[in-house]
């Protein structure tokens, strides 16, 4: 279980708070969910998602992974536990798909040990897992930015390997043309259901988070607007007061992200 209480964050010593005393609870075991966090651009997804990896420490409140303080736990035992996909990924140098994909297993690595053969099977797992096996060999810098993620995707399943429970993925679908976001939904789907870890994503998009996720939590202003299952919290009311939208404008666009097709393509 992943949980939060009371959470509180801002930025600078004087930042005034952009998360407001938030709590929520993510099961990463038994019936392990896809949680996602809608809202708009500026309501503090990506905070929060820092928040409840790890990343960032709250002003105060509390984060726990499996009982354990995330403020006090170990930061090798926690990566590999939980792996983060960020919005971007930078490299410094031009690495090839295989290469990024094994920088996932340095939890797994002692002071100074190179990757072995083992660690190369997980990678390769992790490729095929995400439909880039094919890709081994190129330099990750010739990839689309589809098949970029699906790799910074393989990477995080590698940093888990076969004992970690939770993938955060932060905007996974921003920046990607329409193709690419179903492949990126089908992929989620498919690992939350092969694998049966949990997911935690942020996203602003509807279409996505109805197609995607079990749960969400619509965060406005830092703040826990309403959570529950997707056909629950999206409404035209919650979701035009979300996003600052008058009801009837968004009526219209549920209807067509609850009729849009689920699995038009598997990745």
């Amino acid at each position: 279980m992943l949980s939060a209480a009371n959470l509180r964050f801002g930025y600078g010593q004087r930042g005034r708070h952009v998360i407001h005393d938030v709590s929520l609870a993510l099961a990463t075991r038994e019936r392990a969910e896809v949680v996602g966090i809608l809202g708009p651009n500026g309501s503090g997804k990506s905070t929060l998602l820092r928040l409840l990896s790890g990343a960032l420490a709250p002003a105060s409140g509390t984060v726990t992974f499996e009982d354990h303080d995330l403020r006090t736990m170990p930061r090798r035992a926690l990566a590999q536990q939980v792996a983060v996909v960020p919005q971007e990924t930078t490299l410094a140098f031009d690495y090839t798909v295989i290469e990024v994909v094994l920088m996932g297993r340095y939890p797994h690595l002692g002071t100074f040990e190179v990757e072995g053969p083992a660690d190369v099977a997980v990678a390769m797992q992790a490729l095929e897992a995400t439909g880039t096996a094919a890709f081994a060999d190129r330099q990750f810098s010739t990839l689309s930015g589809g098949e970029k993620q699906r790799v910074v995707i393989a990477s995080a399943l590698a940093q888990l390997g076969d004992t970690g429970r939770l993938l955060v993925l932060d905007e996974p679908t921003a920046s990607l043309d329409l193709k690419y976001q179903f492949e990126v939904a089908a992929l989620v789907r498919r690992i939350h259901a092969e694998r049966g870890i949990a997911i935690l994503l942020s996203t602003h998009d509807l279409r996505f988070a109805a197609a995607t996720c079990t749960r969400l939590v619509l965060l406005r202003a830092g703040l826990i607007l309403a959570e529950g299952p997707p056909a629950q919290v999206l409404t035209p009311a919650l979701v035009g007061d979300l996003f600052d939208v008058a009801p009837r404008l968004v009526a219209p666009i549920l209807s067509a992200a609850s009729a849009q097709p689920t699995h038009p393509s598997q990745p």
